[in-house]
């Protein structure tokens, strides 16, 4: 049935990785703010942020009214997420390759002439998983959130787990470098034999929070794939993971914002003649950003953690937040 509500790009069984799925749904419920409560015996999951790189990247590029010379220095943050009971563990994105001057041409010419864009990688993903004896193959999932070079990593790395990645991206991952020498998407950006694409049209009714559209992933409420819509690019996804079993939560946003001042309310996105948008629909962008306002607002046990965290970063590096520590839950 899986296959039918368009979540997969085989025709393989796998009743065992998405349960209890019961079709598609053309309504979506009134707007509620609250999200579920927990359940008796509520399962949940541990947290643990991991170093993957660091972009110097034009200030403007973000945020509207400041100079053209400031730069800033964003970390470039992966997330591992270990389900309490069930052994499960998750990538939350791949951050930057090592190798970064072989992606496409283009790419690099875009992010080094164009946006001025300085990446330095002490570590990647995978030497931050080491941290904690751990290597790609303890990995049982993958999510890439959206289809950009500083997310989607390098998936050779990781040989056995299932890749999960939304719609919006199959268009990318169909037309990629060296067949489209224009394309910013290398060939083996994600397994095709092991990838998913999990289709926010076809998901049951299902809103959480503010946000119209998500998935109990694994069907006891412990974690919610979030529809980030297209604002920042088609098929970005986010994550809610439920942390404790008595209401603490943490909301994985991607690049729904690169900067705390848009969701503060101190920034506006920023629109530059040279150096662009970082999203592709600014007016989209907005609004789930005013979604992940409002969810912070109606729920105080709720972090939000951006892939570029800044300060977040600079107040826990090194300390117990990275694997092998937890992010200590609300």
């Amino acid at each position: 049935m899986l296959s039918q509500l368009g979540l997969f790009n085989s025709q393989k069984a796998a009743s065992s990785v998405l349960p209890n799925l019961p079709g598609t749904f053309d309504r979506w419920p009134t707007v509620v703010m609250s999200l579920p409560p927990p359940t008796p015996n509520q399962a949940f999951c541990n947290v643990s942020a991991l170093e993957a790189g660091h972009v110097k990247a034009p200030l403007a590029w973000m945020l509207a009214d400041v100079e053209d010379d400031e730069f800033i220095t964003l970390p470039v943050l992966s997330y591992l997420v270990r389900h309490h009971s069930n052994g499960d563990s998750l990538l939350f994105d791949l951050g930057l390759r090592k190798d970064w001057q072989n992606l496409p041409p283009g790419l690099v010419r875009h992010i080094t002439d164009k946006l001025k864009f300085e990446l330095d990688i002490p570590s990647d993903i995978v030497d931050s998983l080491a941290k904690g004896d751990t290597t790609p193959s303890d990995i049982k999932k993958v999510f890439v959130s959206h289809l950009h070079f500083d997310h989607y990593g390098d998936a050779a790395l990781f040989p056995t787990p299932q890749f999960f990645v939304g719609e919006g991206s199959r268009a990318l991952a169909a037309n990629t470098y060296p067949n489209n020498a224009n394309s910013p998407v290398p060939a083996d950006v994600i397994p095709e034999d092991r990838t998913i694409y999990l289709d926010p049209k076809a998901w049951p009714a299902l809103q959480i929070g503010p946000f119209p559209r998500a998935l109990d992933f694994y069907g006891d409420g412990s974690v919610y794939v979030v529809d980030a819509g297209h604002g920042h690019i088609p098929g970005h996804l986010n994550l809610l993971v439920r942390t404790s079993a008595d209401g603490g939560w943490i909301y994985l946003a991607g690049d729904s914002a690169h900067h705390w001042s848009l969701l503060t309310g101190e920034g506006k996105i920023g629109h530059h003649p040279h150096f662009g948008c970082a999203h592709a629909d600014p007016e989209a962008a907005a609004e789930h950003m005013e979604r992940i306002k409002t969810l912070v607002r109606e729920n105080p046990r709720v972090r939000v953690l951006l892939a570029h965290d800044e300060v977040w970063y600079n107040a826990n590096k090194g300390g117990t937040a990275f694997w092998p520590g937890t992010i200590e839950s609300l």
